[in-house]
């Protein structure tokens, strides 16, 4: 399975690179897909690639949809392992 996440850019290295947050983790990526980026811009990123901008009311979306499921998988893990003791 392939997953590719926003992240958000928060340094131009020069025209074809960045260094975007995701998350807290900060990562070089590179642009050479996706022309017109700016610092602030949200990219799609998969395997250290940006993939296309994406507005940043749908990145919001995605980031806090990815949290929820991290926050689930995290509340069932719990309970397994509360339950097999």
């Amino acid at each position: 399975m392939c997953l590719a996440i926003p992240a958000r850019v928060v340094e131009l290295s020069d025209e074809e690179t960045a260094t975007v947050d995701l998350g807290g983790v900060k990562k070089v990526i590179s642009l050479a897909l996706v022309e017109d980026v700016a610092v602030g811009d949200y990219v799609i990123v998969h395997v250290g690639f940006a993939l296309s901008k994406l507005d940043a009311v749908e990145a919001e979306k995605t980031l806090l949809l990815f949290a929820e499921m991290g926050a689930a998988v995290a509340a069932q893990d719990a309970l397994t392992q509360g339950t097999a003791a």
